[in-house]
């Protein structure tokens, strides 16, 4: 459990520095560990953050639960903000089923399949493209996974490469507006989901970047290519492809970013537009809308659920001062605050190779995100770390999530460590983009700035 090593290394660090373990620390360190033991035990995300707050609220509080149970279920399950997250989800749904990314990859395999390293930088490109219409990383790899693996069943690209190419487009799902984690992160947090779109345009453009740099060196050092290279037509007449998907980022991320529509707003505009899109596809019926429906719904009370159970333990470790306590400790620490970000840095990427993204974020978000405030850092900043954290932890052995998606889209059914070790050069990529961040916050705040 590389997490609870760390725990245990931050911990040392706090006595040997002199700081005092008052009673919230010293409860939150208890709760650290009464959950990692619920995880390990197999203990459902949301029923273990709704099962320890119940027991911290029962052992320190004097407030009855019936007093604040109800409200705090109610208060998040009103907020108009969320209302996008189901929207979201369900214009990706409508697009998956529309046929749109089938359109989208053989547009962009044209274009970049010449490359060196071939079609590995339209796995990228497209998945970042579909990113900007889906919100979500495990939607994006299991679209680009369905329509890409089928075109290297017959090549000579490495195993590895195409699924760890695969697993990095995934993982721009959320980081890559308009990504559901900014909506939990904002409402969380009380911070604008408009400013956190504007700040990952640049950490986006450097992620992508970054991959591929690398898919580039491994092409020089492996040349992979298209046999046959497009005409010039075919790639013009192929941007058709492109004008669908176009107008819908177009529809979603204009509206937000001209300031006409709220994030939830532009949402709602987006399903409207896959709604036609599908309509002029010749592919919009109740069929496909209802299967839209469901598969919207499952990721939409898997979300709430885990949102419900963290609001109510949030409540209680806010009413014990776990907060107020740590931040205030972190403070007073003999430490530069960058390095207390990166040992805040390290905490989520081990988190992140046993627990899922979303469920990280709002469990920890509350309690790290006054420490961080603490220290002097930007709130939409600490937005994009914790976004890239959430999408690491989506393509880390041996929890990632995005990981396991593909090696069940695989017909061959060949080894998992072929996924895992495709990943690691992308994993380490993305990495070095969040130090990056760190020693460049500009990358993410000039945009932001340049746009008030």
């Amino acid at each position: 459990m590389l997490a609870l090593a760390i725990l245990v290394v931050i911990m040392a660090a706090l006595l040997l520095s002199g700081a005092a373990l008052t009673v919230p620390i010293a409860g939150a360190f208890l709760f650290i560990g009464a959950f990692a033991f619920f995880f390990a035990a197999g203990v459902h995300i949301a029923a273990a953050l709704g099962a320890l707050g119940l027991l911290f609220g029962f052992l320190y509080l004097d407030r009855p639960f019936w007093n604040f149970l109800g409200e705090m279920v109610w208060g998040p399950s009103t907020n108009f903000v969320l209302v996008a997250v189901p929207l979201f989800i369900l214009m990706g749904e409508i697009m998956l089923r529309a046929g749109l990314s089938d359109r989208l990859y053989r547009c962009l395999a044209l274009w970049t399949g010449r490359l060196p390293g071939g079609l590995l930088h339209t796995n990228v490109v497209a998945s970042g493209v579909f990113s900007a219409i889906s919100g979500s990383s495990v939607a994006t790899a299991a679209t680009m996974g369905s329509v890409a693996l089928p075109h290297f069943a017959r090549s000579n690209y490495s195993p590895r490469w195409v699924l760890g190419s695969l697993a990095a487009g995934g993982a721009l799902g959320n980081l890559i507006p308009p990504g559901i984690t900014f909506i939990l992160y904002g409402l969380i947090t009380e911070t604008s989901v408009g400013a956190l779109y504007k700040a990952a345009i640049g950490p986006s453009l450097l992620v992508v970047t970054l991959f591929l740099l690398i898919i580039a060196i491994h092409g020089i050092r492996s040349p992979q290519r298209m046999e046959t290279p497009p005409s010039w037509k075919e790639k013009i007449h192929s941007l058709l492809d492109l004008v669908p998907t176009i107008i819908l980022i177009v529809l979603v991320l204009g509206s937000i970013y001209a300031g006409w529509a709220t994030p939830t707003e532009s949402a709602a505009l987006g399903v409207v537009g896959a709604l036609v899109i599908a309509l002029i596809s010749r592919r919009l019926d109740m069929k496909m809308i209802n299967e839209s429906a469901i598969a919207t719904s499952h990721v939409t009370a898997m979300v709430g659920l885990i949102l419900f159970g963290a609001y109510v333990l949030n409540y209680v470790l806010t009413h014990l001062g776990v907060p107020r306590a740590a931040s205030e400790m972190f403070k007073d620490l003999p430490m530069e605050p960058w390095v207390v970000m990166l040992l805040i840095m390290g905490f989520y990427i081990a988190m992140g190779t046993f627990m899922e993204g979303l469920s990280m974020i709002i469990a920890t978000t509350p309690v790290i995100f006054p420490i961080v405030m603490a220290l002097g850092y930007d709130p939409v900043w600490f937005g994009i770390v914790v976004t890239m954290a959430v999408e690491i932890a989506l393509i880390s052995p041996p929890d990632g999530t995005v990981l396991y998606v593909l090696q069940g889209m695989r017909k061959d059914r060949g080894s998992l460590g072929d996924v895992f070790a495709g990943v690691m050069p992308f994993l380490l990529v993305y990495i070095l983009a969040m130090v990056l961040l760190l020693v460049f916050p500009q990358i993410a705040l000039y945009i932001p700035e340049l746009l008030k």
